[in-house]
């Protein structure tokens, strides 16, 4: 079963971890190294099962490697996951085991904070390796991540409305925000300085009656999200909220968020919202900005030029939009296409990553 499903989804390799001291069990897998090393976040979570693991890890690591390319950096597509409550299964002990295994693949992977770990962590991962991202400033990190990813996902909301209304403003324009997490509450905070109509849930009342307060956000409850009537719906809490029982439901004109995965079947619901008239703005693509800022970790971190490369989000989805409609094809498939061929320019130079280029492949930025 494992092999079937590494071969299926085009995977380099796939790495298995334990320390039974502490109960440590997850999974690294490194999907595609053709552009450069394998960088994507670590994931912690109490997954239902072993294979559910192994099928999110291969999952997530399979976007990053389509992330890293749209987004035109030299990296290739990894991510980890590790079996266990975030609230209750943490230590210090526990993630510098983690760190140690990732210095033990030299360089082909490079860890980062993901759902269920924070900057802490990644700090206790850089006790024992330096291929780890997303540290402290104290450090020489860039801190959270988030406040790109929101920077990024608000230029993807500005591109599709601009594509979708053939407006430049988001002045008057509704939408829902779901999720208020770091990169949710970040967002909402650009959007209301646009003159946006903003309705939001969360399941945290706290954060919601913080942007409530802070931002004049409109709370809803959790059963209102699909069917309001808005312009835009902005997922930005965890995937496959676009479903067999939400696509009915939608009255928006455009989808744009910082989720991953908001597609539950890629295939068939990006086809399904081609044919209602609703634009997507594809995941990897809109909110790429928390990969290029810790990409820029890897070489003396400066944050006016991650902010800069940011910028370029918009013009990547105008030119996804315009593939999809001047081809009649989904804008899921238009984004696929443009990373793919980038991989394929590059393959013919090298086929995997060696752990000795870096610095030549960072030099050459």
């Amino acid at each position: 079963m494992i092999f079937k499903e590494i071969i299926d989804r085009g995977h380099e390799q796939v790495s298995y971890f334990h320390d039974p001291t502490l109960g440590l069990k997850g999974i690294v897998a490194i999907h595609n190294t053709v552009l450069g090393p394998a960088l994507g976040g670590c994931r912690m979570w109490n997954y239902k099962s072993e294979k559910d693991a192994l099928i999110d890890v291969l999952r997530l690591s399979k976007g990053m490697t389509y992330k890293a390319a749209i987004a035109g950096l030299n990296l290739g597509g990894g991510k980890a996951v590790i079996i266990g409550d975030p609230k209750v299964d943490k230590s210090e002990e526990l993630f510098r085991s983690f760190g140690r295994f990732i210095e033990g693949l030299g360089g082909r992977y490079i860890t980062a904070e993901d759902v269920g770990t924070s900057i802490k962590d990644m700090d206790h991962v850089r006790m024992e390796t330096k291929y780890v991202t997303g540290i402290s400033k104290s450090l020489g990190g860039s801190g959270d991540p988030s406040l790109l990813t929101s920077f990024g996902t608000y230029l993807g909301i500005k591109a599709s409305v601009k594509f979708k209304y053939k407006k430049d403003s988001l002045d008057g324009l509704s939408i829902v925000v779901q999720g208020l997490g770091s990169v949710g509450m970040e967002l909402v905070k650009y959007l209301s300085q646009d003159g946006m109509k903003i309705f939001a849930y969360d399941i945290d009342a706290d954060r919601l009656n913080l942007a409530k307060k802070e931002y004049g956000v409109i709370p809803i409850g959790e059963n209102e999200v699909y069917d309001q009537d808005v312009d835009i719906y902005a997922p930005c809490a965890l995937g496959a909220t676009i479903n067999d029982e939400t696509i009915p439901k939608l009255k928006c004109n455009i989808i744009a968020g910082a989720a991953n995965n908001v597609l539950k079947n890629p295939d068939k619901h990006a086809k399904e919202l081609l044919h209602r008239g609703i634009l997507y703005a594809p995941d990897y693509a809109i909110n790429a900005g928390g990969l290029i800022n810790v990409y820029n970790e890897l070489d003396d971190y400066n944050r006016e030029r991650a902010f800069s490369q940011a910028e370029a989000i918009y013009d990547i989805l105008m030119d996804i939009f315009y593939k999809s409609d001047k081809e009649n094809i989904p804008t899921t498939i238009a984004s696929d296409r443009k990373a793919e061929e980038r991989i394929n320019k590059i393959a013919s130079l090298k086929s995997f990553y060696l752990p000795n280029r870096r610095k030549a492949v960072l030099k050459d930025r």
